[in-house]
């Protein structure tokens, strides 16, 4: 009798440390779904409110919204998957203490190893705090310039005119040129023959400028009129003229490229030179008259 007793109390203490382990594996189960749908949520409400306020600001301010959103939900992700994994390790009897302790020591002597890394995470969250930076800018920064496909904490993703992909580390960029803010500047320096007369080259200028800005396909990039600088320099054989059109952003290109086209057409037709490098050689009186 005392054996069955004994056997029955074994059984019972088995079932019981099963039946525990089996309630503790259905919270770890509930921890892993919990943070799972928390995430899909947190994820959805920054995306709806995203869209919320985009549709509430222009294409600039909406394009940083689109920036800021997407970091928003990877710190999210990120900061609910260390909650869960705590509470996991929780749950399985493991203290969490400890290993927040370790953690910190841990971070530090990272820290001090890395810098680096944690100079690149301060630095794009200022970029994207204080606006510097925006998805579909073109920038350059230091040596890199091209078009801003992503902006992350980490690094700045850029691809150039000719298709070439740069991922600039944010610790490395100390200046940011962006060249796609407000509006642009599209500077022509015109070179023209010392013989030819200024007043009409300028008068020319000015004409393929109001006509280039009257067209419907023209109008909306180009913002003023033909600003016209005056002579900036003399060229070894030309004389050098700058204008500029104030033009909308990113337009600078385009706008500078079918000016330059429709200038050359009537530069032909007025018979104003556009020069080319040339060398006049004189020959002292001296010399010519001791020739034979």
């Amino acid at each position: 009798m005392n054996t069955l007793q004994q056997i029955w109390s074994e059984l019972t203490s088995v079932l019981s440390s099963y039946d525990g382990l089996a309630i503790s594996g259905l919270r770890i189960l509930g921890i892993v779904i919990g943070a799972w749908v928390v995430i899909l949520v947190a994820q959805r409400a920054i995306r709806t409110l995203r869209v919320h306020i985009s549709g509430h600001l222009g294409a600039e301010s909406a394009q940083r919204a689109a920036t800021l959103g997407r970091v928003f939900r990877y710190l999210s992700t990120v900061i609910i998957s260390l909650l869960a994994g705590m509470l996991v390790l929780s749950e399985m009897g493991v203290s969490v203490a400890p290993i927040l302790g370790a953690a910190g020591v841990v971070g530090l002597a990272i820290g001090f190893g890395a810098q680096s890394l944690v100079k690149d995470y301060f630095t794009g969250f200022f970029l994207l705090v204080e606006d510097q930076i925006r998805q579909g800018d073109v920038v350059k920064l230091g040596d890199h310039a091209g078009l801003v496909e992503e902006v992350t904490l980490r690094y700045v993703q850029l691809r150039d005119y000719d298709g070439h992909v740069h991922f600039v580390p944010n610790g490395s960029i100390t200046s940011v040129v962006n060249m796609g803010r407000g509006h642009a500047q599209a500077v022509m320096d015109i070179g023209v023959a010392y013989s030819a007369d200024l007043a009409v080259a300028m008068s020319v200028m000015q004409v393929v400028a109001r006509t280039m800005r009257a067209e419907p396909q023209w109008a909306p990039r180009i913002l003023d009129d033909l600003e016209m600088a005056g002579v900036e320099r003399w060229a070894d054989s030309s004389v050098i003229i700058r204008a500029r059109f104030r033009v909308a952003p990113l337009a600078q290109w385009s706008v500078r490229r079918e000016y330059l086209h429709r200038l050359k057409e009537a530069f032909d037709r007025e018979g104003i030179e556009i020069p080319f490098p040339q060398l006049t050689v004189h020959q002292p009186a001296a010399a010519a008259a001791a020739k034979p």
